[in-house]
């Protein structure tokens, strides 16, 4: 399958409102519905809510309005035109928060792991914003209804810290950190299998799979630079234990890379191994945070402890 706005589709946050999106559709997708299609392309959206906006005439294949049941040919076009986002009242939730720091601009969280970062239409409660709308006074408005204050994520099934902005100015400069790369962020995970360097850097190209669109993949094409950086800490028993530095900030990228070069995260239940050690989740805790301050221009840097779940699993293998 090709894509006609991949910038768009292979968003490195999830789905976000886009106005409009495209695809090419490619043989091993003949004969598939066309809301099944979409669905599985855009990333954190219901069937229901894609019929929705087929029934509303927000797509059409070939340039015309369709059915949601109209099946896909080989080199179909299909085109989604999003509508404006209706009125969403995300209430704010007393979710606990561990609160590593806060201040005037900004909230530092150390996330369990099964907690949601943002809503998604259809999905409005139980997450880490609605914990930080019931937390915090304000929270900055750029990123939109769906996400006050969310400046990065991480994945539902990874523990560990995340920060979030008090306001618009202060969003902005986060952002900006993000954006080029100058925020410290590592990782502790626990992988299968022994590496045979200490240390060592990933630089793989990062993109959709094209057999499975809510994966993603190393692959040149339609893909984004990717780097991860890693450290060995430890070696116990046919497991590693990493150090992990991110320089850029991929979808999946720390999961994607480690599948990559053939040692999966433990528990992973997208790009792991079915045999091993079971976890509810992906043994990865970020557990460093370190960026400037967007109003004192201080240095900050803070970390988080493994979480428990993970040190019984380290434990386990160690007393082998």
């Amino acid at each position: 399958m090709s894509n006609l706005n991949e910038e768009q589709r292979n968003n490195d946050e999830q789905f976000n409102g886009e106005e409009r999106m495209e695809w090419i559709v490619a043989a091993e997708h003949k004969k598939e519905r066309v809301d099944k299609y979409i669905t599985d392309a855009v990333d954190n959206v219901s069937r229901s809510q894609v019929q929705l906006w087929i029934a509303d005439g927000a797509v059409t294949v070939n340039g015309s309005l369709v059915k949601s049941n109209a099946k896909l040919s080989e080199g179909d076009q299909i085109v989604l035109q999003i509508p404006e986002p209706a009125a969403v009242e995300i209430i704010a939730e007393d979710i606990p928060l561990e609160v590593v720091y806060e201040d005037s601009d900004l909230i530092v969280i150390n996330k369990q792991r099964g907690l949601v970062v943002h809503p998604a239409p259809g999905h409005t409660s139980g997450t880490l914003v609605n914990a930080l709308m019931y937390h915090c006074k304000d929270l900055s408005g750029i990123n939109g209804e769906l996400r006050p204050g969310i400046v990065h994520r991480i994945d539902k099934d990874t523990s560990g810290l995340i920060m979030a902005a008090k306001n618009d100015r202060a969003h902005a400069s986060l952002a900006a950190q993000l954006k080029e790369h100058s925020v410290n962020r590592r990782y502790i995970a626990l992988v299968h299998g022994h590496l045979s360097h200490d240390q060592g850097t990933i630089d793989a190209p990062i993109g959709r799979d094209t057999n499975d669109r809510k994966m993603y993949t190393v692959t040149e094409r339609n893909s984004k630079h990717a780097v991860t950086h890693f450290t060995v800490t430890e070696r116990i028993n046919d497991y590693t234990l990493l150090e992990l530095k991110l320089e850029t900030g991929r979808t999946h990228q720390i999961r994607v890379h480690m599948k990559f070069i053939g040692h999966p995260l433990v528990g992973d239940p997208t790009y792991g191994r079915n045999k091993g050690i079971k976890m509810n989740g992906q043994a990865l805790h970020a557990a460093t945070l370190g960026f400037v301050h967007p109003s004192t221009g201080e240095y900050m840097e803070f970390s988080a402890p493994i979480p428990q779940d993970m040190e019984d699993v380290l434990a386990s293998l160690r007393s082998r």
